[in-house]
């Protein structure tokens, strides 16, 4: 009996082998889409605000105006762009030509160490919140080192309140490169996982292959056994290609452990699986297929697993249905796993997190499918 069993369960994995290796979309969506994703992700997003054009007018050029403007000549964040007024800087910014303008009043020199006077104006294009608040940080920043820096080679007493030293844990070049790709590898891990299963078994409806499996002495289960385990792998190779951009091609640093990280990508490639086999319950189409997975696996895991979008900043209704979201907790532990190290308090309640959600959506399709054709 046994050996029976064993046999029809070899001869369906075969099969579905094979339908891998002749089926072209199946390698695409598990090697080249990840690929494609990663490239643009890796290099055409950030969230990173370098090179900004900054306009500088300066009232009465001198030493002292010359020695600020170069500061912002020297920065990695800043392009200066001069303009003679600021109605001039004022028309670049609607123009969209700056972000921000900073603007040196004649009495800069002689203010420049006064008690609560503002020698310089800063005007910041609030358009882009979040590019604002961060381009008015690297202002603020450029301004106190280079009035400590002056300050210190005249000996002159320094009027700023709070001297700060900053240390930034776990991304210390502040590079969003290495937030943004870790996270990228669960939204692929989702649409490759949702995608593998459900437009497969959505084709095998549409081509009649399906009927022919259901004839068959093979149960559900085995059937269902059959269309995990290959893709499965498939969806492990895909992840363990993402992996290897992300530290090869991208920079990314590995913290933790490589065991840790297979371990939490092996837990939710079933969740995702499961995802893509309880739609497939549904839709025996390919092209319903699809869409569906796109809509409730990848939309959610893209905007609210924490990939791009801050959980904690969202509102209270919204951060309560992302704990349904199984990328949620993927994301965590990726971010933890790349730019922390093994945090067994982050990835022991993910991970549970992670086998709960898998053994749910595993359950419900397995419950919801029957070998029959209606």
């Amino acid at each position: 009996m046994i050996r029976t069993v064993a046999m029809r369960f070899g001869g369906l994995l075969r099969k579905e082998s094979l339908q891998i290796l002749r089926d072209p979309s199946s390698i695409a969506i598990a090697f080249v889409m990840p690929v494609f994703l990663l490239f643009i992700f890796g290099y055409g997003v950030s969230l990173d605000a370098k090179r900004v054009p900054l306009a500088i007018v300066v009232e009465q050029p001198n030493r002292d105006t010359q020695s600020f403007a170069g500061a912002f000549a020297q920065s990695q964040y800043f392009v200066p762009i001069h303009f003679r007024n600021v109605r001039q800087a004022e028309a670049a910014m609607k123009r969209r030509r700056v972000a921000g303008i900073v603007w040196m009043r004649a009495n800069f020199s002689r203010e420049l160490l006064a008690a609560g006077v503002a020698p310089i104006a800063v005007i910041v294009n609030g358009v882009d919140a979040n590019n604002a608040r961060i381009v008015e940080g690297y202002l603020q920043s450029v301004w106190a080192n280079w009035l400590t820096s002056y300050a210190r080679d005249r000996g002159a007493p320094i009027t700023l309140p709070v001297q700060v030293e900053q240390r930034v844990w776990f991304n210390p070049a502040v590079r969003s490169r290495d937030y943004l790709v870790p996270g990228l590898i669960a939204v692929i891990m989702t649409l490759t996982g949702a995608l593998l299963t459900a437009m497969v078994v959505a084709r095998e409806w549409e081509r009649g292959t399906m009927e022919a499996l259901m004839v068959t002495p093979a149960s559900i289960h085995e059937i269902m056994l059959s269309k995990l385990v290959p893709y499965f792998v498939l969806g492990m190779g895909g992840m363990a290609l993402s992996v290897a951009m992300a530290l090869w091609l991208f920079g990314v640093p590995l913290h933790g452990s490589l065991w840790v990280l297979m371990g939490a990508s092996a837990l939710f490639l079933m969740a995702a699986l499961g995802m893509g086999l309880l739609v497939s319950t549904f839709a025996r189409n390919q092209f319903v297929a699809g869409q569906v997975a796109i809509i409730v696996t990848f939309l959610p895991a893209f905007m609210l697993s924490g990939f791009i979008f801050d959980i904690r900043n969202m509102p209270a209704p919204i951060r309560t249905i992302t704990y349904l979201v199984a990328a949620r907790y993927f994301v965590a532990i990726l971010q933890s796993v790349f730019l922390a190290g093994n945090v067994w308090s982050i990835f022991i309640p993910n991970a549970i997190a992670l086998l709960l959600i898998a053994g749910f959506f595993l359950g419900l399709a397995r419950m919801l499918a029957r070998k029959r054709l209606d």
